[in-house]
């Protein structure tokens, strides 16, 4: 698993390339023309069930999410949260989560994720093929 950290006193070395390369058109020469793909299936669409997606279509159901933090450094130590509430939204690298019974909110990076227990019966995608 690779780490991510951020120092804010870390200075990248700006690279400079050695040499320039000059490129110059040719006359007559047109490319065909391309199609940049839009990213979306052709036929009939299918959802993906990463874990954001599933996170979303559960939205506003109470749960409690466990998340774990490798290299903590809090007063407290802890490397572990769990949060008892629902998920507000949901992205492909975050989650946002209310507590239930109060006004805190999470932003918390998909990252640390580890499970969600709902209370009650899941939503999840039909699994025809």
């Amino acid at each position: 698993m690779v780490q991510y950290y951020w120092n804010p006193g870390f200075q990248q070395q700006q690279f400079q390339p050695q040499f320039q390369q000059q490129f110059q058109p040719q006359m007559g020469f047109n490319p065909p023309p391309t199609t940049i793909p839009s990213g979306r299936p052709t036929g009939q669409f299918r959802e993906e069930s990463y874990i954001e997606n599933i996170l979303r279509l559960n939205r506003g159901k109470p749960g409690v999410f466990f998340f774990s933090f490798e290299h903590a450094t809090g007063q407290s130590g802890t490397r572990n949260l769990a949060v008892r509430g629902v998920v507000e939204a949901a992205g492909r690298d975050h989650v946002i989560l209310s507590e239930i019974g109060t006004d805190h909110r999470y932003l918390v990076p998909m990252i640390y994720f580890d499970y969600a227990e709902f209370d009650e019966e899941m939503n999840y995608f039909s699994q025809q093929p």
